[in-house]
């Protein structure tokens, strides 16, 4: 939990991030016994003497998700979670945060996605990693057909840790945003990739929301903070993506006001045609 307040501080203050998302998982509930009592596949970054004492070392129970909502607030910053199973679902909706992200593994679980509709008030985001395009389809059919679709952000996503720039696939996102812009609430991106270039690009290209995984050391163990931005990286990538989002625009007239001083001084000896 400390980790975790420093963390919402760092992206707060110094990342001048808009949002802190955690995770949710109700272990009993996503793994088999077999799973569960089975040696984490790589024991170095096992923190358990099984998979699923591993992954109980590193779960927050609800009171502790509470608090996180709370630090979260006193930071300025959104809280949000990603709800990996139905029990974890409901309880972060009684916390009633303003959004609800479904991973890329969950996306396909009707009776996840049905309780967030009938339940949850917020927006749904949905990333699309490990999804082939008719599930996508089904997908955001499925909340149209609950009333919920414009409620929904669809991220495109690339499910690896890290992901190289070849499978990025980021025109994809285009697809996205041609297909479903008008469908469903607003189009994002979820990168697991190195460095912030691509990010920026995918601002060029329409994406609303862009994610990235947060760490405060890429040396520590277990296997998602290699792919994870550290607080320079996250504020450099916050810092480039509204700069190319503001810069996303026309000219209001067709010299402006910015030019016309310039123009006076350096066009006045111009010929005119």
């Amino acid at each position: 939990m400390e980790i975790a307040h420093e963390m919402i501080r760092t992206a707060a203050t110094y990342c001048k991030a808009d949002v802190v998302k955690f995770q949710k998982r109700c272990n009993q509930e996503l793994l088999s016994p077999e799973e569960y009592n089975a040696p984490h596949p790589n024991p170095a970054n096992s923190y358990g003497s099984t998979y699923g004492e591993h992954r109980e070392f590193l779960e927050f129970d609800l009171e502790q998700h509470r608090q996180l909502q709370q630090w979260c607030k006193e930071e300025g910053i959104e809280y949000s979670t990603s709800v990996w199973d139905l029990t974890s679902a409901r309880e972060i909706a009684s916390l009633n945060p303003s959004m609800i992200k479904i991973p890329s593994a969950c996306n396909l679980n009707r009776e996840l996605l049905g309780y967030l509709c009938d339940n949850y008030p917020g927006q749904i985001h949905v990333s699309t990693g490990m999804t082939s395009p008719e599930e996508i389809e089904q997908i955001v059919c499925f909340f149209e057909q609950k009333g919920r679709a414009k409620d929904v952000v669809l991220y495109n996503c690339t499910s690896g840790y890290p992901v190289p720039f070849e499978d990025i696939c980021l025109l994809d996102l285009v697809t996205l945003r041609e297909k479903y812009g008008d469908r469903v609430g607003a189009i994002g991106f979820s990168g697991h990739h190195l460095g912030i270039a691509v990010d920026s690009a995918a601002v060029a290209l329409g994406a609303e929301w862009i994610e990235r995984h947060f760490t405060l050391d890429r040396t520590w163990k277990g296997t998602d903070h290699a792919a994870s931005l550290e607080p320079d990286g996250v504020r450099k990538l916050a810092r480039d993506c509204r700069a190319v989002y503001k810069a996303l625009t026309h000219k209001s007239e067709d010299i402006l006001d910015i030019e016309k001083v310039q123009r006076n001084k350096l066009k006045k000896n111009q010929i005119k045609w």
